[in-house]
């Protein structure tokens, strides 16, 4: 079947237009191909046949599916953003999903760690074996720098500027900032790359930094895992991800008085609003002092 919805000119759009990275894309892509499905089901053969009343619908059977509101919105975002590339390239005059409004999600606070908790987290490895030394230093640098777990695996060595004691980091839209390496960071890293990863690297290493025990780059997965083991050796009962430890980074920073503009600049938020969630963490942190050491309170 001839690709009439021009989903391969949409691909190229999110990634040369809207600058997206490949996991963003896949993602949209997962939620329109959803739809698109869902309006060939109803007899759609082409984006001119798409009215308001099918997009609707399409909501309408998501919330029948169960999902959950966030998935709904992060569904209609898609939606959305195709049916503006298809007034774009003008093959639609019209978009059928332009005056639906989808109820907001309630944003849920990221999950924190104490500062307590974070170093019991981080300091967990063993670093007598080879494979504890590696884990240690990604931890401390994950902590350090507040890298997104897409960053950290594809970390390079050379993107490590010791002398200088800054990280380049290349994030989402391929655009690259500069963030401070800690003296324990840094010390640990050193440690990993002159011990273990030099033992670990093999033909497949290429320049990243923190490898498996096969010598190849470690996925996104494979650090979960070890991020899950350490929670539990760490005696830490909540819910941790790898993105805990970079709202961790977040949240003590703002703690300990930065200004939140440079907590953006560190954390390569686009939109102040991204970081913003973290004055609420604060806000809550705030309330628990309160609590805990006012006499009235």
């Amino acid at each position: 079947m001839a690709d009439t919805f021009t989903i391969t000119n949409y691909v190229t759009y999110l990634d040369v237009e809207e600058g997206l990275s490949p996991h963003t894309i896949e993602a949209y892509m997962h939620n329109v191909n959803r739809y698109i499905s869902f309006l060939r089901d109803t007899g759609i053969l082409s984006p001119s046949g798409v009215t308001r009343e099918h997009v609707t619908e399409f909501l309408d059977t998501l919330q029948s599916f169960g999902l959950s509101q966030t998935s709904i919105s992060r569904n209609f975002a898609a939606v959305k953003s195709y049916h503006r590339f298809l007034l774009r390239e003008n093959i639609l005059s019209s978009d059928p999903a332009d005056t639906i409004q989808v109820k907001a999600s309630r944003r849920r606070l990221p999950e924190v760690l104490s500062v307590e908790e974070t170093i019991r987290l981080v300091e967990s490895p063993d670093c007598t074996t080879p494979a504890g030394v590696r884990d240690r230093a990604m931890l401390e640098f994950t902590y350090a720098t507040g890298v997104r777990v897409s960053e950290l695996v594809s970390m390079t060595v050379d993107n490590i500027l010791f002398k200088e004691d800054i990280v380049r980091i290349t994030g989402k839209g391929s655009k690259e900032r500069i963030v401070p390496l800690g003296s324990t960071a840094k010390e640990k890293v050193l440690e990993y790359i002159r011990t273990s990863r030099s033992a670990l690297a093999g033909a497949r290493s290429r320049d990243i930094l923190f490898l498996n025990m096969r010598g190849t780059p470690l996925t996104r997965m494979g650090f979960w895992k070890i991020l899950h083991k350490y929670a539990i050796l760490a005696g830490i009962t909540k819910h941790v991800s790898p993105h805990t430890l970079r709202h961790s980074f977040a949240t003590h920073l703002l703690e300990g008085g930065a200004d939140i503009r440079i907590i953006q600049e560190l954390l390569g938020h686009a939109n102040i609003s991204t970081t913003e969630i973290y004055t609420h963490v604060d806000r809550e942190y705030l309330k628990e002092i309160h609590r805990s050491f006012h006499p009235r309170a």
